[in-house]
């Protein structure tokens, strides 16, 4: 009922947020407030989905407000505003492979070593600084003493300049533009602030500067800001998430109203008891204490193995006694600290022949096949895009290689021009013989398909450009297990076909199916009626909720990982901790912990204790299992 200025919820895991958030959403509409003027803001599009469906069965007219990711709002935004950047609405969005291609060329133009310089560390340095809102021009006048992040900042200009001539956007840049657009533009930023004039944030602990700041902004004219949070769960400091952005609510926003929520409506008494025993030893911390009204439940139980082998073994017959009694797999969840964990876990899990899912392996849109299509797709939207055309310019194989893409390339970086005009340059194509031939036609093809598009769906184009390219005979004759990959196209051709543009009126088809495409995320893909046991990181599971949890690999220096044990900064230990009170939070009725007295880790053995956070959790609650 706090509709008016800014509001703290402090929201304690299972405490309900999600239902008090839509319920408060719906209680503006009922008091008055157009639907049209609300905003919802989260981190992923399940979440956004799940939000926007409870709010439309609550209230007619739910469905006209806005719930999206942090990203959706801002591409939204810069479909319509982005011209004023110098850049064109049809801009493309690059992931995270399309921006390390982008950025091993800038590495080799300048003549760096990219042994000294890998493309990865690169990539993180200029995406902090975006996280950071700081540009390049900045960024080269802070790094002036320091070697390494003078060089950074001169790859980062010319990044920056690549990604322009291909009217292109990294995915850092989606929340950095629109900020930059909102400072230089404050009569752009007025006309948001008056369209969204109640904003509603959830998972506020897990922001990064450059996400507060477009909080701020959008906020600052009417002030109704209502932020959704637990300190307790902030674990994503290492990708730029600011857990000062939660405790400093109420001095960032003068009179702020604050209201916890410590009711758990998830777990059992003794699983609460052990995460509130465990998130007490943080210092940097909002003094909150989780309580349920539920039966205290099971003990915890703890097993402790030779080695990971024996300890996949015995969580999978745990599993199977369980499924044996009427347990569901779906309702199972085995969660660790990294990926590498996953190994011995899918080995057993093969072997006994219990359905499982793993995530965070290859995302469906990262396989070759489609990374291979979206390109061609990304192309026709946008014929300056300069990664897409290298990627795609030989497949299927039409006889232009590097060298030649190379040649191409320089003239294009020293005119300042895309690859494609590049190539429609008559001169260049002549002076490359046969080759420059190859690529007056494949300008010719894309021109075409560009022509095609304006008129016709994404799967009618995508039939097209099989049909016109040979794209599925070269899959079935020239790939590693063509019938594995067709199946992935027909997956893509399904997602064509079953895709409805729902964005604004100036995103055609092919914009808006590329946009979902690239801000879809590994978890969105999560569906809770599969019958199979969950595997994934803890990172991944924030969120989410299962009746039993197995959290694995219990030791020191892997939980936490031996590089927070060894850092300088404190927190570094205290995220850890957090990420283990999120991993204990997930389970509602049953919760095993195991650890292994050696571990086959990053290619060698290692022998490490059972880790500092499992001797946070009080002997009452635990049981050993023998």
């Amino acid at each position: 009922m706090t509709t008016e200025g800014p509001l703290l919820i402090l929201a304690g895991a299972g405490s309900g947020k999600t239902r008090v958030l839509t319920h408060r959403m719906a209680f503006l509409v009922e008091n008055g407030i157009d639907p049209y003027h609300i905003l919802a803001i989260t981190f992923t599009n399940k979440a956004a989905n799940e939000m926007r469906q409870r709010v439309s069965s609550l209230i007619p007219g739910g469905d006209k407000i806005l719930c999206c990711t942090f990203h959706s709002v801002c591409v939204r935004i810069l479909r319509r505003e982005i011209t004023n950047l110098e850049y064109g609405s049809g801009f493309t969005i690059y992931d995270s492979d399309d921006s390390e291609r982008l950025l091993k060329n800038c590495i080799k133009e300048l003549n760096i070593n990219d042994k000294q310089f890998p493309v990865k560390s690169v990539a993180q340095e200029i995406g902090r600084q975006k996280d950071e809102l700081i540009p390049p021009r900045e960024f080269e006048k802070n790094s002036s003493g320091d070697y390494r992040l003078s060089v950074i900042s001169k790859i980062y200009s010319l990044y920056q300049n690549k990604l322009k001539t291909s009217n292109a956007l990294d995915f850092d840049d989606i929340i950095f533009k629109t900020v930059e657009l909102f400072i230089t533009r404050p009569d752009i930023l007025e006309k948001y602030q008056d369209r969204f004039r109640y904003i509603s944030v959830d998972e506020y602990q897990d922001t990064n500067t450059a996400q507060y700041h477009l909080v701020r902004l959008l906020a600052q004219k009417h002030m109704n800001v209502c932020v959704v949070g637990d300190d307790d769960q902030s674990i994503y400091g290492w990708r730029g998430a600011n857990i000062r952005n939660i405790l400093d609510f109420e001095k960032d926003f003068a009179n702020a109203a604050s209201v916890k929520l410590e009711q758990n409506y998830r777990s059992g008494g003794i699983i609460l008891d052990a995460a509130n025993s465990v998130i007490k030893n943080n210092r940097g911390r909002k003094a909150k204490t989780l309580w349920t009204d539920r039966e205290p439940g099971e003990k915890i139980t703890f097993y402790k193995s030779y080695n990971e082998r024996e300890e996949a073994e015995y969580i999978i017959k745990e599993i199977k006694q369980m499924v044996r009694k009427g347990g569901k797999r779906r309702d199972i969840a085995i969660l660790y600290r990294m990926n590498s964990l996953s190994r011995s876990l899918e080995e057993q899990f093969i072997k006994s022949g219990v359905p499982y899912r793993i995530f965070g392996g290859i995302n469906f849109y990262q396989r070759r096949e489609i990374k291979d299509i979206l390109a061609y797709l990304k192309l026709i939207a946008n014929p300056s895009d300069g990664v897409a055309a290298v990627r795609i310019i030989n497949v299927p194989r039409r006889g232009i290689g590097d060298t030649t893409i190379a040649k191409i390339q320089a003239h294009a970086s020293q005119n300042g021009i895309s690859l494609m005009d590049a190539m429609r340059n008559e001169g260049l194509t002549k002076s490359l013989g046969t080759r420059g031939k190859k690529c007056a036609e494949f300008v010719t093809l894309i021109d075409g398909l560009v022509d095609y598009s304006n008129n016709h769906s994404v799967s009618e184009l995508l039939g097209e450009l099989f049909k016109k390219t040979g794209f599925m005979d070269d899959l079935e004759s020239n790939t590693e297990n063509p019938e594995e990959r067709a199946e992935n196209v027909d997956e893509l051709l399904s997602k064509a076909v079953g895709f409805k543009n729902n964005s604004d009126e100036i995103s055609n088809d092919l914009a808006a199916f590329l946009e979902e495409v690239s801000l879809v995320a590994d978890i969105d893909s999560y569906n809770e009626s599969e019958e199979a046991v969950s595997l994934m990181t803890l990172h991944s599971a924030k969120g989410l909720e299962f009746e039993c949890v197995f959290l694995a690999g219990f030791e020191e220096g892997i939980f936490p990982s031996y590089r927070a044990i060894t850092s300088e900064n404190r927190n570094a230990v205290e995220e850890e901790r957090r990420l283990c009170y999120v991993g204990i939070t997930r389970a509602k009725r049953k919760l095993y912990i195991t650890a292994a007295n050696s571990r086959m880790h990053l290619g060698q053995v290692t022998y490490n204790a059972v880790s500092r956070f499992f001797k946070e959790i009080p002997a009452k609650y635990v049981e050993p299992a023998f």
